[in-house]
């Protein structure tokens, strides 16, 4: 009896101690259980969209106007300074006020390597008739800049400033001329019948001359018309070398700079009214959501470089940016003013 305690006594041991080289100890043995291999940190960028080919940039305007000066600098800025990953060389379409080459955009719908550059006639020249295409037949993809209108009248014209202008529009408007050198219904004589209509003005009575090939400023220099509406940037240069005065310009306030900081705004002289010659970039109709996402934020980057910052003050732009959606409203809210100027208009 003796020896079999002693066996049991052994036994029990040796199942103790196999049970703890097995891991027991009164628990279940688990399989172990690899550890986990930490989390890689990657680029947020390699996991969204970027382009595959060489990113087509169109201007549907000459070479050396608005529309091709800010399609090549935004190119040049997002390209050296490697905010894109492929080429943006700028290919010309100019035509019909933009038309032709808002043809040409609209026969690649669904592209994702293709953008124009924009600003307002996408809105006046379908409301004029010009083209069965506009700004909701394309894809937003960001506001860029904003550049502002002038006013300017000879230096021996007996006009001092804009209210003397619209004063004598309201007691005789067929004594003023407005020169401009865009069409009825485009963009130069659009901002003076805004800020006419603004000074309480009767805009049917207006005179308006397109210029065409002459020039409007050719027109105003010789005396041929009282008034030339403009760009900021043409005024400012006549003004610089005494050829003309600037009546007002259309910044919702004054500008700092050589010589244009001495311009008064029509806020300035009681007139509440602005206009911003906006410029910004869109697409073809279809491109993918995460495309147009890469090409705003890479724009949205843009301004923070050097490169952009001393190309945009050599042209005397504004930072005007606007995501996506807001650039798409945006487009949609100025239609809706200028679709009620050209219906009081009769164009």
């Amino acid at each position: 009896m003796k020896n079999r305690k002693i066996w049991f006594t052994l036994l029990f041991s040796f199942i103790l101690v196999f049970a703890a080289a097995c891991g027991g100890g009164g628990e279940s043995a688990e399989p172990e259980t690899p550890a986990e291999e930490p989390a890689t940190t990657e680029d947020p960028k390699a996991e969204g969209w970027e382009p595959s080919e060489t990113i087509e940039v169109v201007a549907p305007g000459g070479a050396g106007g608005g529309w091709d000066t800010t399609a090549r600098t935004v190119a040049q800025v997002l390209t050296e300074e490697e905010l894109v990953s492929e080429s943006m060389p700028v290919v010309n379409k100019s035509g019909s006020g933009g038309a032709i080459g808002w043809s040409y955009v609209d026969g690649k719908q669904g592209d994702n390597h293709t953008l124009f550059v924009t600003s307002s006639p996408i809105l006046l020249v379908p409301l004029n008739g010009g083209s069965e295409l506009g700004h909701q037949d394309f894809e937003p993809i960001a506001g860029v800049i904003a550049d502002f209108g002038a006013f300017v009248t000879n230096v021996d014209s007996p006009y001092q400033n804009i209210n003397d202008v619209m004063d004598a529009l309201k007691s005789d408007p067929s004594s003023i001329t407005i020169a401009g050198d865009s069409s009825p219904g485009s963009m130069d004589h659009i901002q003076f019948i805004k800020a006419a209509k603004a000074a309480g003005v009767d805009i049917t009575t207006i005179d308006y001359l397109p210029a065409g090939d002459i020039g409007g400023m050719t027109l105003v220099l010789g005396g041929d018309v009282d008034v030339y509406s403009t760009g900021l940037a043409e005024a400012a240069e006549q003004a610089k070398a005494g050829n003309v005065r600037v009546l007002a310009i259309t910044s919702p306030e004054p500008l700092e700079g050589e010589g244009i900081s001495d311009f008064q705004t029509l806020k300035q002289q009681g007139i509440e009214d602005e206009f911003i010659n906006w410029r910004g970039f869109m697409a073809p109709k279809g491109m993918d959501p995460e495309a147009v996402e890469y090409y705003e934020s890479a724009i949205k980057s843009m301004y923070e470089t050097a490169l952009w910052k001393e190309r945009r003050d050599n042209f005397g732009w504004k930072d005007n940016f606007m995501t996506s959606d807001e650039f798409g409203s945006f487009l949609d809210e100025q239609y809706a003013v200028y679709e009620e100027l050209m219906a009081e208009l009769g164009l």
